[in-house]
């Protein structure tokens, strides 16, 4: 991460984004650390000629890896800013506070420095302490301590047509836990994007091979992956469990509406048939994999 002479930031990140938000996540992690506006944030990724090192996003992993890395670098350059600010103000560090991007003496917010005003003096040491490095940036890895653990909740409600085995999800509800929230609008993205996938899962999505081990399923006129009206407004909602695991509190998220949407529209189509006799499906719950089990439950009783 580097502060630049103006006091905007620059945040290389190894954590590449493929649409997860983390241009908007980390900055604001920044942003609120260092007390600068959120459009004075660039974070960078996916770019080797800046980005010297990262193995990419997966597992659920960016906020509670990559934003802590973000947290301990604003921390190293609130360190170094400190000395500097105390340098400025003719003050002792111990004195010092650091609130809404100033630094200033306890008891005398009106007398303070910015940190703009900082980064400033970093790169133009005209005066500046003896013996400190010019410059304002800093560079860390985090290696956690164990993984974190989301948790929620999903309810599915569905109407099954035993006469065709058409599958219609009338609701769907969702109470999940990812820690502390960093911006909501991104976890409720994460969310829905996942419930989809998960849905599609569930009902559409099949990879078929024909005898001879050749995908006959390779192309989106033969892949079925879901449109508007197969879906429903999903209805949301959260609580936050702070993680103990790293000192942000956030779970991971990505792969939250992923991982129960399926087992939850699959229980649900179960249930419904519960009355017929059937027991048990296997995805995709095709309608013609969905009759069949009908007629074969009916065959048995």
């Amino acid at each position: 991460m580097r502060v630049h002479p103006t006091g905007k930031v620059t945040l290389y990140s190894g954590a590449s984004s493929h649409g997860q938000g983390h241009e908007t996540a980390f900055a604001q992690i920044v942003g609120d650390g260092l007390g600068i506006p959120l459009e004075d944030v660039e974070v960078v990724h996916g770019d080797t000629a800046q980005v010297q090192f990262g193995i990419g996003t997966f597992g659920s992993r960016s906020a509670a890896v990559g934003g802590m890395a973000a947290v301990m670098s604003v921390n190293k350059v609130e360190e170094k800013a400190k000395k500097i600010a105390a340098f400025l103000l003719e003050a002792a560090e111990a004195d010092l506070v650091f609130e809404s991007g100033q630094f200033f003496v306890k008891g005398t917010p009106g007398r303070g420095i910015t940190i703009q005003q900082v980064a400033f003096a970093a790169y133009v040491p005209h005066k500046y302490p003896t013996g400190l490095e010019p410059g304002l940036e800093a560079t860390s890895f985090y290696d956690p301590s164990n993984f974190t653990w989301p948790f929620g909740s999903h309810v599915a409600v569905v109407e099954v047509d035993p006469e065709t085995g058409v599958i219609k999800l009338r609701r769907y509800i969702a109470v999940d836990d990812c820690g502390r929230v960093i911006n909501p609008l991104l976890v409720d993205g994460q969310i829905q994007g996942g419930l989809a996938q998960g849905i599609a899962q569930a009902l559409f999505e099949e990879a078929v091979y024909d005898e001879n081990g050749q995908l006959i399923s390779g192309s989106l006129m033969d892949y079925a992956v879901p449109k508007a009206d197969d879906l429903v407004n999903f209805e949301l909602d959260r609580t936050e469990t702070p993680s103990p695991v790293n000192a942000l509190g956030v779970k991971g998220i990505g792969e939250a509406g992923t991982i129960a949407s399926s087992a939850a529209i699959v229980n649900a189509v179960v249930d419904a048939l519960a009355p017929l006799g059937v027991k048990h499906l296997d995805m995709p719950l095709k309608p013609e994999r969905v009759w069949q089990a009908i007629q074969q439950a009916q065959a048995r009783r």
